[in-house]
């Protein structure tokens, strides 16, 4: 499995981060972009990857709130956005 272009919400934050997802689910760079890429909107987010031929991405939505209450593990909801 190949890394998988990804964007990561947090709730409660004003910005979006662009990067890959790998094998083991850690979030890195996307080879296209060489780092990790913070965006001011989801929309500034999605037209970077058209920009950067990528028409599919994951968007990984997550909040810190959940593990600040002691709630374990903490909830990810995940969407494939054809872009």
């Amino acid at each position: 499995m190949e890394n998988k272009p990804s964007i990561i919400a947090v709730a409660g934050a004003r910005h979006y981060l662009v990067g890959a997802s790998d094998i083991d689910g850690n979030f890195i760079p996307l080879l296209q972009l060489g780092a990790v890429v913070v965006c001011q909107s989801l929309s500034a987010a999605k037209q970077l990857l058209r920009k950067n031929k990528i028409h599919r991405v994951e968007l990984i939505l997550q909040s810190a709130f959940d593990e600040m209450c002691g709630l374990s593990p903490p909830v990810v909801a995940r969407q494939t956005l054809n872009i």
